[in-house]
């Protein structure tokens, strides 16, 4: 790999020579397609947990007037989402902070985002999923202009966007009332930074200021969409210091100097090595002042803002304190699951097992093909003096973020890679080097005398037909994001859609809903529940219980759901669900059907007859 070649006036590939198409009808093309896909069925999904949270605090309503350890009514659950007009900015950053486990950005801009659209009595989903989907469609044009920049190469842009609009994890994400599309924004703009100082390192010339303060900008901010985002910059410091790594070995190694418009000729070697060191560690230190700036907003963040118990029971779920063999293994597996659907994800959540077979055979079979492709892509790419600077920072990035995301892992205990919505982290590196893939298979024919210099071996479908290969990656991920959209890819994590019709047909008594309660996140599982049945002629007759449990083995619960049964009236019927305490009634029946598993939901059905029939009922059932 010759490195010194990675200069702005390196030689462009076969096709650069050629008059390429104005970029606006491609962009507007990818975006059209990509606003498709991320609007069709944008409010047909049920609302789950994480998505309530985002509708509470957005509206500038708190969790804290929900009365727990009493039965409550729909209509007192569902406070929550009605309509706050008196409700201001500063009341979606108190709440949020007091009671939540993320920062204030992003759910201030969805504040002021609802604040456009007319609403009735409740908040509207698809107003609410509407913002982010709106950010992942600007993060098409976004990611064109991070790889043009990265790759100088406009037909690199122009694969990197249409990919970014049919990515089905980019249609999953966007899909979402959550922040991540905003948070990819910022990656991607702080990645764009990253690009550019990168060229400054490289060149010798030195990182101008205001480069500097708008990267810690974008970094304070993307902070404070996302806590997560310091991933993002832990990976670019890991892309950076290998960069500076490669520029200090070449000045150690470079016997010569050779002229440049950013390296005058030097008289003597030991002139020209001065000049690259000096250039290096004036470097250095301006990207050490980056770094300090960007620390000092995290940590006066954290150190002014946040409570000593911020969020802390609300990340109990991605503990990993099981030393089994599967929790070893586990985290290899679900990262690299994450990775596969950022370009396919046919319907393997399917309802139907055939469908589901066929589908998860068809994704196995297609990357048994797709791998040695997407392997000689980037080795092309990165081999290639004109593609090699982009593809060597997009491939570091990545590569540094899966590290952290392992260290985190293991050695934290923090399994981060159980939530596929985490890798936002690394997602615009992907679509960067997927870009660069499609690019390269797309120009094998023109690149062929470039290929034989560097004694690449080029995958059989990709010598046949380059672009045919193209093509074929670009539809299945296209054909995968019509599975995420309904609901095949990707499925929620919570689905009271199927849930509220069991309870519809099994029950014809009043109803009560309880489970235990831990933290909001409870509190929103009770919630998609009672969102589906505000409409439902059960409504009136359905109360919930949120059975406050302060750990994990508490029995509080227990006690209070005995309680609260004495109080109601009878006939009950009583449906526990995600319930975790034991469970004792001696005036209640268990339902001996046997219910499907629903997502999201751990449940059983109790019948609570009037006292007096409970000894008949178990003489019949004896």
């Amino acid at each position: 790999m010759q490195l010194s070649k990675l200069k702005d006036s390196s030689p462009q590939p076969p096709l650069s020579s050629q008059k390429k198409p104005k970029a606006f009808p491609w962009l507007l093309l990818c975006m059209v397609i990509g606003a498709c896909l991320r609007f069709t069925l944008l409010g047909a999904k049920p609302p789950w947990t994480d998505e309530f949270a985002t509708l509470v605090f957005s509206l500038g309503n708190s969790y804290l007037p929900v009365p727990l350890n009493e039965p409550i009514s729909l209509a007192i659950l569902l406070q929550l989402l009605q309509v706050n007009s008196e409700a201001g900015v500063g009341d979606v950053v108190h709440h949020l902070i007091g009671e939540d486990n993320h920062p204030p950005l992003y759910f201030i801009l969805a504040h002021l985002w609802m604040n456009l659209f007319p609403m009735g009595q409740y908040v509207s989903v698809w107003v609410a999923r509407a913002f982010p989907a709106l950010l992942g469609v600007l993060s098409i044009p976004a990611i064109y202009g991070l790889a043009k920049l990265a790759f100088r190469s406009r037909t690199v842009a122009r694969a990197a966007a249409a990919i970014m609009a049919v990515s089905p994890y980019g249609v999953f994400i966007a899909q979402e009332a959550r922040h991540y599309t905003l948070s990819i924004l910022f990656g991607i703009a702080s990645l764009a930074c990253l690009v550019a100082a990168a060229r400054h390192l490289w060149r010798g010339t030195k990182i101008p200021l205001g480069l500097m303060g708008l990267w810690v900008v974008i970094n304070g901010l993307g902070f404070i969409t996302h806590y997560f985002f310091v991933l993002t910059l832990g990976s670019e410091a890991i892309a950076l210091l290998l960069l500076l790594w490669g520029v200090w070995w070449r000045g150690r190694t470079k016997a010569t100097p050779q002229s440049s418009k950013s390296v005058p000729q030097v008289a003597t070697p030991q002139s020209y090595k001065r000049q690259v060191y000096a250039s290096f560690w004036n470097n250095f230190a301006r990207l050490s002042v980056v770094a300090v700036g960007t620390a000092t907003i995290a940590v006066l963040w954290l150190w002014l803002v946040l409570p000593d118990d911020y969020g802390s029971t609300m990340t109990e779920w991605i503990q990993n304190d099981n030393g089994s063999f599967l929790a070893i293994i586990s985290p290899f597996f679900q990262l690299a699951a994450t990775i596969v659907t950022m370009l396919s994800l046919l319907p393997i959540e399917s309802s139907h097992l055939s469908i589901v077979i066929i589908s998860g055979a068809l994704m196995i079979a297609f990357f048994l093909w797709a791998l040695p492709i997407l392997r000689w892509g980037v080795r092309v790419q990165w081999r290639n003096p004109s593609t090699h600077f982009g593809t060597r920072l997009a491939f570091t990035f990545f590569i540094g973020a899966i590290a952290l995301f392992f260290g985190i892992t293991y050695f934290k205990g923090i399994d981060i890679t159980r939530g596929a919505r985490y890798s936002f982290v690394y997602f615009p590196g992907v679509i960067l080097l997927l870009g660069a893939i499609l690019t390269a298979c797309w120009q094998s024919d023109a690149i062929a005398s470039t290929l034989s210099k560097i004694r690449l071996k080029t995958p059989r479908p990709v010598q046949i037909n380059g672009k045919r290969v193209a093509i074929i990656l670009w539809l299945m991920a296209f054909v995968s994001s019509i599975s995420v959209v309904n609901n095949l890819g990707y499925r929620k994590y919570y689905r009271p859609d199927l849930l509220v019709p069991l309870i519809e047909q099994s029950s014809t008594e009043s109803i009560l809903i309880a489970t235990t309660h831990r933290s909001l996140v409870q509190t929103g599982e009770l919630a998609g529940i009672a969102w589906l049945l505000k409409d439902k002629p059960i409504a009136e007759k359905t109360k919930f219980l949120l059975a406050h449990q302060t750990h994990k083995d508490s029995t509080v619960p227990t006690g209070v759901l005995r309680e609260t049964l004495q109080q109601m009236p009878r006939s009950l019927d009583l449906w526990v669900v995600n319930f975790h305490a034991p469970i004792e009634l001696n005036d209640c029946v268990l339902d001996s059907q046997s219910f499907p598993h629903i997502n999201g939901y751990d449940y059983k059905l109790y019948h609570c007859p009037e006292v007096e029939n409970i000894r008949a009922i178990r003489e019949f059932e004896d």
